[in-house]
């Protein structure tokens, strides 16, 4: 049997690219790294592996916790974990969810060319980014108070199609409709909507951004036509989540369980991991409110599309239908979801956390939107803005292997601090589009340091590596053409 050791942590090899931590030391379950030789080394790089280690001792832990390939240190969980604990007896951990809640990534498609977008890109790239606010702060597409942060957290994207800022099929193909009903707006704090009224259609800073992209191959031609790609095509890939809104209701709701559940803190082998018992108020309440920053999420999303069709009629003189400017697919990751998987040959119901994480379901599965129930989820992994992205489908492997879920984008080989000693964020700038044409626009040249292609995994071997285990299949590949960062 083939062994790993990191800092005294030991992985066996199960079978290609699925290593395991074996069980020890009041784990409950076996923890599991789906990763090449190459990407184990980075993950191993870092304390990931003592995070995912650690999350196997949360209550109601099933079957093991997982890192995916993209796997990276993060807060208490690992960025790119994924952990399914029980209902009825396990947990929900704050912590396992992520401060930006439901930060995810929507596609969307065009009609046009590389050829029609080629002379257009300054224009462009100074264009969305003058018209979407962007950085850290306040500054939306629309002007909210509390009560419209209220509807939007009951209601998510159906509150913006009644608004008109979407059409009936942004809906229908987004996950979940774009509404997670189990949403309470009473959960979330007056403070948590004070920050997030004034944020409602805006991307934020660090690593959200809107990126131009164009078609540059396909892999799976049937799949590609049923979402709608074609090589040489440009798309719109928009990244960002629930602003300052989803990071208060994380740290509300980390303070109260530390002060409500400190007993099961000290069972834990850290405190970030805090997390409230099953069928518990605090358990109730943050779901509640974590459902509603969901819905806030794919509102902010919807309504940076919407600004992105604006732009695009007045930079190419057309409406935004006549350029067939649709969804191709929203997904969310940093979320917590009820879902009904088999363990060991029954059905349960379990808080499936994906943390940096994306759901990736297989064809056939009633939960992927009708239009794509044929041939599976799409599944949206963004590169660095250096390199290129990749459209997905959930893989017949998923449920098995992953509990439904893939990499979440190329996950970080270098820290934001360390990444702006090491890069001059203009000389990022101009080598992007110099040697690559690649226009890229952000309220600070730090910004562009801190996200830098090089502090990023090759995206290549993480799709490489979830086409391999079928938990995500290759369907196409896009590459940057304009971008906006906060």
């Amino acid at each position: 049997m083939t062994t790993r050791e990191f800092d005294g942590i030991r992985l066996e090899r199960v079978r290609e690219y699925v290593w395991e931590i074996p069980r020890e030391d009041g784990m409950r379950v076996p923890a599991r790294v789906l990763a090449s030789e190459k990407l184990l080394e980075q993950i191993g790089d870092d304390r990931t592996l003592q995070q995912l280690k650690n999350a196997t001792h949360l209550p109601g832990m099933t079957k093991h916790a997982l890192c995916m390939p993209d796997g990276h240190q993060g807060y208490g969980f690992p960025v790119g974990g994924v952990g399914a604990t029980d209902v009825e007896n396990g947990c929900i951990s704050p912590g396992a969810v992520g401060y930006d809640i439901n930060c995810g990534v929507r596609m969307m498609k065009t009609n046009l060319s590389y050829d029609d977008l080629q002379g257009h890109e300054e224009e462009l790239v100074d264009a969305l980014f003058r018209a979407i606010p962007s950085g850290l702060g306040g500054g939306g597409v629309v002007e909210s108070d509390v009560d419209t942060v209220d509807a939007v957290l009951e209601r998510g994207v159906d509150w913006a199609l009644e608004a008109g800022y979407a059409v009936e099929d942004d809906l229908l193909h987004c996950e979940d409709e774009g509404r997670r009903p189990d949403a309470d707006s009473d959960a979330v704090s007056e403070k948590a909507k004070n920050r997030g009224k004034n944020q409602l259609g805006s991307l934020g800073s660090g690593n959200h951004f809107l990126e131009v992209q164009r078609v540059t191959d396909v892999f799976r031609e049937d799949v590609a036509d049923a979402y709608g790609l074609a090589e040489d095509q440009i798309v719109v890939l928009i990244h960002c989540g629930s602003r300052g809104l989803g990071h208060q209701v994380c740290n509300d709701y980390l303070r109260k369980i530390e002060k409500r559940h400190g007993d099961l803190l000290a069972e834990l082998p850290d405190r970030e991991l805090a997390a409230a018992p099953a069928g518990s108020e605090l358990a109730e309440a943050y779901y509640g409110a974590m459902c509603a920053a969901i819905n806030f999420a794919w509102t902010n999303r919807q309504l940076v599309m919407h600004r992105t069709r604006e732009v695009f009629e007045r930079v190419f003189g057309r409406d935004w239908e006549a350029m067939e400017m649709e969804l191709l697919y929203d997904v969310a990751h940093n979320i917590a979801k009820k879902e009904h998987h088999d363990v060991d040959g029954q059905e349960r119901e379990l808080y499936v956390h994906r943390k940096g994480a994306t759901r990736a379901f297989p064809a056939g599965h009633p939960e992927v939107p009708k239009a794509y129930r044929d041939v599976g989820q799409p599944v949206i992994i963004p590169g660095s803005m250096g390199a290129g992205s990749y459209v997905l489908r959930g893989g017949e492997e998923s449920l098995s292997l992953s509990f439904g879920s893939t990499a979440h984008g190329a996950g970080r080989v270098m820290s934001r601090t360390r990444a702006k000693k090491e890069y001059w964020g203009e000389t990022v700038q101009t080598e992007l589009r110099d040697r690559n044409s690649i226009y890229v626009k952000a309220q600070s040249g730090a910004t562009v340091a801190e996200e830098a292609p090089g502090v990023y995994k090759d995206v290549d071997e993480v799709v490489r590596v979830s086409d391999a285990l079928g938990i995500g299949d290759k369907v196409a590949r896009t590459y940057p053409v304009c971008n906006i960062k906060g």
